[in-house]
C-alpha cells in the first residue's frame, strides 16, 4: 500500500505526460444513451445482455486512437476494460459476457494495449469494481455468498488483465462505492476491506511492479483523481482531473453541448498550475470511431501544445499571482504565465518579488519590454491582439 506521499520511483512519466485520453466504450454505445443506461433505465439483465450481440465494432482501429492521442500531445490513454455493467472488453475465463465470446469476436483490450505501445503511449486500464449483474438489493449482509462471488470475480479479472497484456503502466479503479446496486436512492458506502483491496493491489504489484494505481479502491496508492472539477492534491502527491468534452462519458449523440477548445485549454493550464494532469474523455461510437467533435478539439489542443507544451509537460505547481491574466506554471527559473484574457499591448503583473531578466511570448517573435513599478511588473510592446486565440503563454526568466 502507498502512503499519502507518492513513493513509486516510476512516477516521473505521469507528471511529464500531463495530458491523457480517457475512453469510455462498451455495449452501451449501441443505444447511445451513456454508460449508466442499465441502471438509470432499469434495463432487465436479459435485455441488456442482448446488446453484446449487437456490439460489433467493425471500424475499431486502436492505432488510429493512439495516433490521435499522440497528435493531441497526450502521453497516456485509459480504456474502460470493464464498466459497471460487467461487460468485459477483454478475454476472460470468468464470464461469457465479453468481447471475445459475443458479436465482436475480438480481444479489444489486447489490440488497444499493442497500439498504445507501438505509438509510444503509456497503457492505462480502467476497471470498475462494481458489476450490476450481481444485484445486491438487500446489501452485502443479505447475501454474503453472493458478495464473495462478486469480489472473487474482481480479483480474478484483474489478475487476467495484469498477466495477459504485457506491461500495464496505470490502473484506474472506479465503481467501488456502494454495497448494493441501487446507487440512485440508497447509498451504502463500501470500504477497502469490503473489496479486500490491500491483497488485490499487492497481487497487481507482483505482476506489474512499475504500475501506478489511483485512489478509488479506498486506498491512497499513487495518485488522486477528481472528476468534473479541478482540485489540486497536496504538494508531493500526484493527481489528475478527468473531464467529459460534452456532458456524458459514454457515446450520447443527442448531447451537443461540447466544451469550446479554449475552455479545454484553460482546464489544461489550470491542472498544470496545480502540478496535476488533465485526462479528457471520448465516447467512441458503436463502430469504434471517435466522434468528429472530439477529434477536432483534440487536434486543436495538439497544435496549441506544439507551441506551448514546455509550459505544460513536467512543470511544477505555481502560486504566482497573475492578476487579471489567468494562471501560471513553473520549471526551474522559468515562470510561464498563461494569459487567458489578453489585455492589449501592456500586461500588468501585480506582485513580482523576484528579478526578471527577460520575457518571451511562446510562438511569437515580438520583443517584450519590461518595466518595473515598485512591486508591479509591466510587460510592454505586446501585440494588440492575442497571438494565440486559445491561450497565449509568456515565459519570464528569473535572474
Amino acid at each position: 500500500m502507498r502512503t499519502t506521499e507518492t513513493t513509486n520511483t516510476n512516477q516521473s512519466w505521469f507528471r511529464d505526460a500531463a495530458f491523457g485520453l480517457f475512453i469510455h466504450w462498451g455495449v452501451y454505445a449501441v443505444p447511445g444513451r451513456g454508460e449508466w443506461l442499465m441502471l438509470q433505465e432499469r434495463v432487465p439483465l436479459d435485455d441488456y445482455v442482448k446488446l453484446a450481440h449487437r456490439f460489433n465494432p467493425k471500424r475499431y482501429d486502436p492505432r488510429a486512437w493512439a495516433a490521435l492521442a499522440k497528435e493531441a500531445g497526450m502521453g497516456y490513454m485509459v480504456l474502460t476494460t470493464r464498466h459497471h455493467d460487467g461487460y468485459c472488453l477483454f478475454d476472460t475465463k470468468t464470464t461469457d459476457f465479453n468481447s471475445v465470446k459475443t458479436a465482436a469476436r475480438r480481444d479489444l483490450v489486447g489490440e488497444y494495449a499493442a497500439a498504445c505501445r507501438e505509438a509510444g503511449i503509456k497503457v492505462g486500464f480502467y476497471y470498475s469494481l462494481e458489476d450490476w449483474r450481481f444485484p445486491m438489493r438487500g446489501g452485502m449482509q443479505a447475501d454474503m455468498a453472493r458478495w464473495r462471488e462478486k469480489v472473487a470475480r474482481v480479483h480474478a479479472q484483474l489478475e487476467e488483465l495484469m498477466t495477459q497484456y504485457g506491461r500495464v503502466d496505470l490502473l484506474w479503479y472506479d465503481g467501488g462505492f456502494c454495497l448494493n446496486d441501487d446507487w440512485t436512492t440508497s447509498p451504502n458506502p463500501t470500504t477497502a476491506e469490503h473489496w479486500d483491496a490491500a491483497s488485490l493491489d499487492a497481487m497487481i504489484r507482483r505482476h506489474q511492479p512499475r504500475i501506478l494505481i489511483n485512489d478509488r479502491s479506498h486506498l491512497p496508492e499513487d495518485f488522486t483523481t477528481c472528476e468534473q472539477h479541478i482540485t489540486a492534491a497536496p504538494p508531493g502527491r500526484l493527481w489528475e482531473s478527468c473531464w467529459t468534452m460534452n456532458n456524458h462519458w459514454g457515446y450520447f449523440p443527442s448531447d451537443p453541448l461540447w466544451k469550446p477548445t479554449k475552455q479545454l485549454v484553460q482546464m489544461l493550464t489550470a491542472c498544470a498550475t496545480g502540478g496535476g494532469n488533465l485526462m479528457l474523455n471520448v465516447g467512441p461510437k458503436p463502430d469504434g470511431t471517435i466522434p468528429a467533435a472530439c477529434v477536432r478539439r483534440l487536434r486543436e489542443i495538439g497544435r496549441w501544445l506544439k507551441v506551448n507544451g514546455e509550459a505544460i509537460h513536467g512543470v511544477e505547481r505555481s502560486d504566482f499571482n497573475t492578476g487579471t491574466a489567468g494562471c501560471a506554471s513553473e520549471r526551474g527559473r522559468t515562470l510561464y504565465v498563461f494569459v487567458h484574457w489578453w489585455p492589449g499591448s501592456v500586461l500588468t503583473l501585480p506582485k513580482v518579488d523576484f528579478e526578471v531578466k527577460s520575457a518571451r511570448i511562446l510562438g511569437c517573435p515580438r520583443k517584450v519590454v519590461l518595466e518595473r513599478q515598485g512591486g508591479r511588473l509591466l510587460l510592454k510592446n505586446l501585440p494588440q491582439q492575442a497571438p494565440d486565440r486559445l491561450t497565449t503563454t509568456i515565459a519570464l526568466e528569473r535572474v
